[in-house]
C-alpha cells in the first residue's frame, strides 16, 4: 500500500520567507537537454536566514553565494526541496542546473511537443525547470535569454519584449526578453522551434501599437485567420466594457500539439493546445469556432485577472479562474448569442459540474485542503466560480458591479490577492453587504430549491414559498442557509405580464413571497436565464410548461420548458418499463415541438435546443441509481416516435434549411445549420433508406466540417455498414490533420456501436499518439463519459478497459490519468450489479505501487479515504 501523501491546507499558509528583487535566467537548449543558469537577487524578510527553494527531476551543477561557489556544508537537497542556510540578509543566488526535456512525459516544466521546446509552469511546473520558491505570491521581474542552433529553433520567445537577439559560434544564436511587470513563477514561458506566424496590430485606447504575433507549425498556417481576428476583438471588447488596456509592446500565442490543459495565460505568451487556436470551416466545426473565440478571449482577459493580479496561494484558483470564465462568457455573449450561451454554459454546469458537485470529489469553490493541486482544476472552481461572479452582478446590478471590480484592480495590481479582496471591492464600489454570500465559497454542494405555490380564488392572490437545502458532502455534513437570487416574471393566460420581472432574493432556509391583484392564477416563469446554480425542484403543471414552451420571453426558460416536459416524458417511460407496460408518449408533446419547427419566426439555434433530447448524461445525473440500459432504451423510443410521427415535418424543415447557402460563421448562420443537423438526425431515426441516403448526401457534399461530422456521427451512432465505408474515407481525407484525426478517434470511442475491444484498438492506431493528450482524451475521455452503454457493459469489460489505461498513464501523465479516473468515481451510483466491480477496480488502483499523488488522491477519496 502506498504511503499517503501529505494533504496542504488553506489554515496553513504562511508568507515565503524572502523577497525576490529580481531573476534572470539563461537557456542553453540541446536536443538530448538544457541547462539552466538562474540568477536572482533576494532579500530576506525579518529574521529569516534560511532559504527553502522547491525543485524536481533537477540535476544540480552549480550553486554560487554572492558570486562564490557555496560551501557543501551550507545547502542540502531532500525530496523536491533544497535548503541553504546561514545566508545574509540582502545577497545574490545563482543556481546551474540541467533538465532533459525530451524525456518529460509530464508536459509539465519544459518539455518538448514534436521538435518544439515550450513550458507549462501553471501550478507548479516551474521546479522542473530551476530551483525557485514555486508559489503564486512570490512575484519578481525576470529577464530570459535563449539560446539554441539557429537552422532547428530559429524562433526563440519568452514572456515581455524582446530587449536584444544575434548569432553566435557553431550555428547557435540567441534571444533576450524582460518583462517590465513582477509575475509569479507559475506564469513564466518560453517556446524555441521551426514556427511561423501571422503578424497583425491592435492600437489600444490610448493610442499604443502592439504587435500580435500567432505562431504555429507551418503547415497549419493557413488555420490562424479566426484567433487572430478573436484576440482582436477580445482586445476591444475588454477596452470597452472593462476599460483595461493591453500594457507590452507584443501579445503573443503559440499553438503546441502536446499540452496538459485547454491554453495557458502567461504573460505577452500564451500558449495554446492546438485544439484552442486553430481554426477553418474545412476542418473545425460551428462548435470549435465559438470555442476558440471564447478561449483565446479567456487567456487574454487573464492579462489583468490573474497576471496583473494573481492569486496569493492556490485555493484562491477561482479568483482568477471564475472571474474570467465569467468575463469571456460576457464577451462570447456580446459577439455572438447570448441566448444560446447561456444556456450551453448552464447545461454544462448541470450535466457536469453538478455531478462533481454530487459526488465523492466535491469540494467548495475555495476548498480548504488538498493533496494535488491539479486535481482542483475543475468545473466547481472554473464555471461554479462564475456563477458566483454572475450572481454577484445580478444582485448589485451593472453599475455597481462595474465600480467594484474597477476598484479591485486599482487596489491590487501588482500583488498576489485572495477572494476576500474582490468581495471586499465588490462590496465598497456597490455599498452593500456582501457576508453572508461568501458562504457559496466556503460550502461545497449544489442546493436544492423547492417551490411551492398557492392560489386564493377569493382575495385574488398568490403565495410562492421558496425553500433551500444543500445535501452532505465529504467533510461537510451541515449545511447553512446561502444567498440565492432568483429572477422571476409572471404571464396572464394570454401571454400578457402580470408580474414585471424581478429579482426574489432568498437568505433563509425559506421565504414566501406574495403577489395579488390579478383576474387568474398567474404563470411564473421561475430562475430566469438560470440566475443562481441550484437544483429547481417544481412540479410545475403541463399545461403551464407547454405554455411557456411557447410563449416565455425569457430563452433560456422557454427552452427549460419543452426540456421539462421532455424529461417528465422519459420518466413516464421509464415508469411504463419498470412495470413492463407498453410504452407511450403523451400527444400534446409532439404538438408542441411540430408547432416550434413549423414557426419559422423563431430563433432557429433555440428551437433546436428545445427540441433536442435530453443527454443521456443529463438524464442520468437526475437519478439516485443510474439505470443506464432502461435510459437508454426509453429515450430510444421516444426519438423514435418524434422521428416518426413528425417524419414529413422534419423532411420538410431539412429541405428549406439545405439550400446550398455558402458557409459564413455568424449566429443566424450556425443556428440554421444546428436545426438543420437535428432534423437530419430525427429524420435518420425513422429508419428509412431515403433518409439515410440524404445524409450520405450531406456527408460527400458538405462544404463545412460541422455538416459533415453531423452527418458522419449519426452514421456511426447506427447499426450497419455505413458507418464502416465513412469512416474509411474520413481517414483518408483528414489523415495528415491531427487535430481532425482526434473527432475521427472521438466518434468511434463514443460510439454505443463499438465495444471496449474496438476502442481499445483504436490506442493501437497507427496515427495515435499515446504521449499527446488531446488523442488520450478523444478515446479514453469519450469513451467513458459519452458511450454509456459499453463503459457500463453488464459484463465490467468496460469498467477494466479504463483502470487498466489509468494505471499505465500514472507513470506516463500522472495529471490526466487523474482526470480521466473521474469518471469511475461515480460508482456508488453504478447499476447495483456493478458497483462492486468497480470498487475493487479502484482499490487496485489504490494499491499500484508508485501511484502518483494526482491518482491516488482520486482514488483515495472515491473510496471515501
Amino acid at each position: 500500500m502506498n504511503a499517503n501523501p501529505r494533504t496542504i491546507f488553506l489554515k496553513d499558509y504562511q508568507p515565503f520567507s524572502h523577497e525576490v528583487l529580481s531573476t534572470d535566467l539563461i537557456f542553453d537548449l540541446y536536443e538530448d537537454m538544457a541547462q539552466v543558469t538562474n540568477k536572482m537577487k533576494l532579500v530576506a524578510q525579518e529574521g529569516a536566514t534560511e532559504l527553502v527553494l522547491d525543485g524536481a527531476q533537477l540535476a544540480l551543477l552549480g550553486l554560487k553565494l554572492d558570486g562564490k561557489d557555496l560551501d557543501p556544508d551550507r545547502y542540502r537537497i531532500e525530496g523536491e526541496q533544497l535548503t541553504l542556510t546561514g545566508l545574509p540578509a540582502r545577497f545574490s543566488l545563482e543556481i546551474l542546473t540541467e533538465i532533459r526535456p525530451a524525456e518529460n512525459r509530464s508536459l509539465e516544466g519544459l518539455y518538448q511537443s514534436g521538435a518544439l521546446f515550450c513550458t507549462q509552469c501553471e501550478p507548479q511546473g516551474f521546479r522542473k525547470i530551476t530551483y525557485f520558491p514555486d508559489r503564486p505570491d512570490v512575484m519578481t521581474l525576470f529577464t530570459t535569454e535563449i539560446r539554441a542552433e539557429k537552422a532547428k529553433y530559429p524562433v526563440l520567445l519568452s514572456n515581455g519584449n524582446r530587449i536584444g537577439s544575434g548569432d553566435l559560434k557553431i550555428g547557435r544564436h540567441w534571444a533576450k526578453w524582460e518583462d517590465p511587470f513582477k509575475k509569479p513563477a507559475y506564469l513564466f514561458a518560453l517556446v524555441a522551434g521551426n514556427l511561423t506566424a501571422r503578424h497583425d496590430s491592435f492600437t489600444t485606447m490610448s493610442g499604443r501599437k502592439v504587435a500580435l504575433e500567432l505562431y504555429t507549425e507551418p503547415e497549419n498556417a493557413h488555420k490562424t485567420e479566426h484567433g487572430m481576428e478573436s484576440l482582436k476583438k477580445a482586445m476591444k471588447w475588454d477596452e470597452e466594457v472593462y476599460g483595461l488596456e493591453y500594457d507590452l509592446d507584443i501579445f503573443m500565442i503559440v499553438s503546441v500539439n502536446d499540452f496538459n490543459m485547454g491554453a495557458m495565460e502567461n504573460k505577452g505568451l500564451n500558449i495554446f493546445n492546438s485544439s484552442c487556436v486553430l481554426a477553418d470551416p474545412r476542418t473545425a466545426t460551428d462548435a470549435e469556432f465559438e470555442f476558440i473565440m471564447g478561449v483565446i478571449g479567456h487567456e487574454y482577459f487573464h492579462n489583468w485577472s490573474g497576471n496583473r493580479v494573481t492569486c496569493r496561494d492556490w485555493f484562491q484558483l477561482s479568483l482568477k479562474e471564475g472571474l474570467t470564465i465569467f468575463r469571456d462568457q460576457q464577451f462570447s455573449s456580446d459577439l455572438g448569442s447570448a441566448a444560446v450561451k447561456r444556456i450551453d454554459d448552464a447545461k454544462l454546469l448541470r450535466t457536469s459540474q453538478f455531478a462533481e458537485d454530487g459526488g465523492p470529489m466535491a469540494h467548495p469553490v475555495r476548498p480548504e485542503s488538498y493533496i494535488e493541486i491539479n486535481n482542483f482544476y475543475t468545473l466547481t472552481v472554473y464555471q461554479k466560480g462564475a456563477e458566483l461572479i454572475r450572481m454577484m452582478y445580478l444582485m448589485l446590478g451593472k453599475e455597481a458591479y462595474y465600480k467594484g471590480v474597477k476598484l479591485y484592480f486599482e487596489r491590487n495590481d501588482g500583488t498576489a490577492a485572495r477572494v476576500e479582496d474582490f468581495v471586499a471591492a465588490l462590496e465598497e464600489g456597490s455599498g452593500q453587504d456582501l457576508t453572508r454570500f461568501g458562504r457559496w465559497y466556503h460550502q461545497a454542494g449544489t442546493p436544492r430549491l423547492s417551490v411551492e405555490t398557492t392560489w386564493n380564488e377569493a382575495s385574488k392572490k398568490l403565495t410562492l414559498t421558496l425553500s433551500q437545502s444543500t445535501p452532505p458532502t465529504p467533510g461537510q455534513e451541515t449545511k447553512l442557509p446561502l444567498v440565492i437570487p432568483v429572477k422571476l416574471k409572471g404571464f396572464g393566460p394570454g401571454g400578457e405580464v402580470w408580474i414585471e420581472e424581478q429579482l426574489a432574493v432568498l437568505e433563509e432556509e425559506k421565504t414566501e413571497f406574495v403577489f395579488e391583484g390579478f383576474a387568474g392564477r398567474p404563470i411564473l416563469s421561475l430562475l430566469r436565464g438560470f440566475s443562481a446554480p441550484v437544483r429547481l425542484d417544481y412540479d410545475q403543471p403541463k399545461a403551464e410548461r407547454l405554455f411557456l414552451m411557447a410563449h416565455d420571453d425569457d430563452p433560456f426558460n422557454a427552452v427549460e420548458a419543452a426540456q421539462g416536459l421532455m424529461m417528465r416524458q422519459i420518466d413516464h417511460l421509464l415508469k411504463d418499463l419498470s412495470l413492463g407496460s407498453e410504452m407511450q408518449v403523451e400527444p400534446e408533446l409532439i404538438e408542441a415541438i411540430q408547432k416550434l419547427i413549423e414557426d419559422p419566426s423563431k430563433d432557429m439555434a433555440l428551437v433546436a435546443l428545445a427540441v433536442s433530447l435530453p443527454s443521456e448524461q443529463y438524464i442520468l445525473e437526475q437519478m439516485p441509481e443510474m439505470l443506464i440500459e432502461p435510459v437508454l432504451e426509453a429515450r430510444k423510443f421516444l426519438k423514435g416516435v418524434i422521428a416518426m410521427t413528425l417524419a414529413p415535418q422534419w423532411n420538410q424543415l431539412y429541405r428549406r434549411l439545405n439550400d446550398g447557402e455558402a458557409f459564413r460563421f455568424d449566429s443566424a448562420a450556425t443556428g440554421k445549420r444546428r436545426l438543420k443537423n437535428l432534423a437530419l438526425d430525427y429524420l435518420v431515426a425513422t429508419e428509412d433508406l431515403d433518409a439515410l441516403q440524404t445524409c450520405l448526401d450531406q456527408y460527400d457534399e458538405a462544404d463545412n466540417m460541422t455538416d459533415r461530422l453531423s452527418a458522419l456521427s449519426i452514421l456511426v451512432n447506427r447499426p450497419g455498414l455505413e458507418k464502416h465505408m465513412v469512416l474509411a474515407d474520413f481517414f483518408e481525407v483528414y489523415c495528415n490533420d491531427a487535430l481532425v484525426l482526434n473527432k475521427f478517434f472521438s466518434l468511434q470511442a463514443a460510439s454505443p456501436e463499438f465495444l471496449p475491444g474496438q476502442v481499445a484498438g483504436l490506442l493501437e492506431h497507427p496515427s495515435f499518439d499515446k504521449k499527446n493528450p488531446n488523442n488520450l482524451r478523444a478515446v479514453l475521455g469519450s469513451f467513458a463519459l459519452r458511450n454509456l452503454k459499453q463503459f457500463h457493459a453488464a459484463d465490467g469489460s468496460g469498467y477494466q478497459f479504463l483502470a487498466s489505461q489509468i494505471l499505465w498513464l500514472n507513470d506516463e501523465n500522472p495529471q490526466i490519468a487523474a482526470r480521466l479516473l473521474l469518471p469511475l468515481s461515480r460508482w456508488a451510483r453504478f447499476p447495483e450489479d456493478r458497483r462492486e466491480l468497480a470498487r475493487e477496480l479502484l482499490e487496485k488502483i489504490l494499491a499500484h505501487e508508485g501511484l502518483s499523488p494526482d491518482v491516488y488522491e482520486v482514488a483515495a477519496k472515491s473510496l471515501g479515504r
